[in-house]
């Protein structure tokens, strides 16, 4: 069976992608979005998100008739479930946003037609999946009733793509294709396909839901690694990025860079779904989640340090001086400020300084809720001139441009190494 037209449920750094991504081979794809501004923008052909080549593709996926987006789902061959998928409580995994967009589609489901959840979730996930859509619609059978014969195909289909390679991962990485049954694994095989480039690697729908898990739990250890080695360093008075480079040239090592924690929906959330799951078992995921959770506030300290040393050498009362923090996405060049470190430190900071907080940020142009009654967006330059201590938290590429010595700020906590030549430590008191 075709798919003549495809619909993506949540039109965001995943979904829009994807929906663009099936538009580009000519197929009609509705994306759904309960946000209206998203839904505005994209049928304008713009879009509303930063991503390098999305724009392109999206402007002539909307021109050519092939691409639009709504806020209440029709009738599709294809469904494919890209909605977040964060943590709630104890670091348990929060599905209301999966459930409710499962009830939505049950309305228009038909018989025949591919259900395929992308987003990141707790193993079992698909199942539950099929239950809602099962209990919305009494009158289909699913995989868990009918097997290979249910009306409704069932896939869990993860996505592993890097954010500002996007558009280039997506038709190149291969696909991991979780499906309830063989029949849903080879429908959700024959979909991809129609895109992509790489190859679709099949498994069951459990394994699928592990996988993904697995793939953004082994990066968190690693990058706890490289965190808990610059708070060592720190304490010997050890230059972390001349140690990590020197480690390197190990034939066998190669060790992550630090930075002011972990950020983004995957790789700061994803490992506690494990762990909520396998308390006892999960205990190196666990005690990395939190290494990488607590490096935030171990920046604030080291902030906290280069104040008190300000206000010894300067004539300043607290009240008076600036700290400008640069960056706040969770990594460079990109607009996505989930789970961003930067924006955690950013408000520690502007909760405990008595003065002015700047913060520069290139790819936003409002500031997230949280921090706009704290904090002040400017200009680099302005920060470069008002700024007394300097915070840098991501490595944007305006940052790494920045000659070093025309920085005059005696006081720098520089948490990605961008100017390490400059210091002996970049992340010790100066």
């Amino acid at each position: 069976m075709s798919f003549n037209t495809i619909s993506v449920i949540g039109l965001g750094y995943i979904g829009l992608p994807t929906a663009a991504a099936f538009a580009s081979r000519q197929k009609q794809v509705l994306g759904i979005d309960i946000n209206a501004h998203a839904v505005e923008t994209i049928n304008r052909g713009d879009i509303h998100i930063v991503e390098p080549d999305l724009d392109r593709v999206v402007k002539t996926a909307v021109d050519g008739g092939y691409l639009r987006a709504a806020t209440q789902p029709q009738a599709a061959d294809a469904f494919l479930i890209a909605v977040p998928t964060p943590f709630k409580g104890e670091h348990q995994p929060d599905m209301a946003y999966v459930q409710a967009a499962a009830e939505t589609i049950a309305s228009v489901l038909k018989k025949g037609d591919l259900v395929i959840l992308e987003s990141t979730s707790p193993v079992g996930a698909s199942e539950q999946m099929a239950a809602w859509l099962a209990t919305a619609r009494p009158d289909l059978s699913f995989p868990h009733q009918a097997g290979e014969q249910a009306d409704i195909q069932v896939a869990y289909c993860p996505e592993r793509v890097l954010p500002g390679q996007v558009m280039v991962e997506l038709f190149k990485n291969d696909r991991v294709i979780g499906g309830m049954t063989t029949v849903c694994s080879q429908r959700a095989c024959d979909l991809y396909n129609i895109f992509l480039e790489g190859e679709c690697v099949v498994t069951n729908s459990r394994t699928a839901e592990m996988c993904k898990l697995t793939e953004n739990s082994f990066r968190d250890v690693n990058i706890a690694f490289a965190n808990e080695l610059s708070l060592i360093c720190a304490e010997q008075d050890i230059n972390v990025w001349e140690l990590i480079r020197l480690a390197n040239r190990h034939p066998r090592v190669n060790i992550l860079q630090p930075g002011p924690g972990v950020g983004g929906h995957c790789i700061a959330v994803d490992p506690w779904f494990i762990v909520a799951q396998n308390p006892e078992q999960a205990r190196l995921i666990r005690m990395a989640r939190e290494v990488n959770d607590g490096k935030p506030h171990w920046v604030l300290e080291q902030v906290q340090r280069q104040v008190a040393d300000c206000l010894m050498r300067s004539n300043k009362r607290a009240s008076e001086l600036k700290i400008a923090c640069l960056g706040l996405t969770f990594k460079p060049d990109i607009d996505d400020l989930r789970e961003s470190p930067a924006v955690q430190v950013t408000k520690l900071i502007a909760d405990w300084h008595q003065g002015s907080t700047l913060v520069v940020e290139p790819n936003v142009q409002q500031l997230p809720a949280k921090l706009q009654q704290s904090v002040t967006l400017v200009a680099l330059d302005d920060a470069l001139q008002q700024a007394d201590v300097l915070v840098l938290l991501v490595d944007h590429r305006q940052f790494k441009t920045i000659d070093p010595a025309s920085v005059n700020q005696p006081w720098i906590v520089d948490t990605k190494g961008v100017w390490r030549m400059r210091y002996s430590s970049c992340e010790r008191d100066t």
